[in-house]
């Protein structure tokens, strides 16, 4: 079983997308995002399965849940640096887990 002083080695923060790709050299559907986590943490890229329920489009400017502190990691060609989270839709899809817009970039979770 987890324990709380578990759950707080886990720095999860607000980010917002700044920049999609296309990731076809995945070898599921997925997007290269950049998401600025703000000043103290700056801009990282992540690799994400988002495909099937955000386009492009949707996903500039939303505001994310991520990961920060998980050591990078080589997905095919590029480098995912943070872990964004979602939960599954009833497809086994992923959903971005959002905070709401007033919640300032880097803020982190408790």
């Amino acid at each position: 079983m987890a324990t709380y002083e578990d759950f707080q080695k886990l720095d999860v923060r607000v980010g917002k997308i700044i920049g999609v790709e296309d990731f076809p050299e995945a070898k599921k559907p997925s997007y290269k995002l950049q998401i600025d986590f703000g000043s103290k943490i700056g801009i990282k890229k992540s690799c994400a399965q988002l495909t099937q329920n955000y386009s492009e489009e949707d996903l500039q400017g939303k505001l994310i849940l991520g990961v920060v502190n998980f050591p990078s990691r080589q997905i095919g060609p590029a480098v995912s640096e943070v872990l964004t989270l979602g939960v599954p839709d009833e497809r086994g899809e992923c959903i971005l887990i959002t905070p709401e817009q007033t919640a300032p970039l880097g803020s982190r979770l408790y």
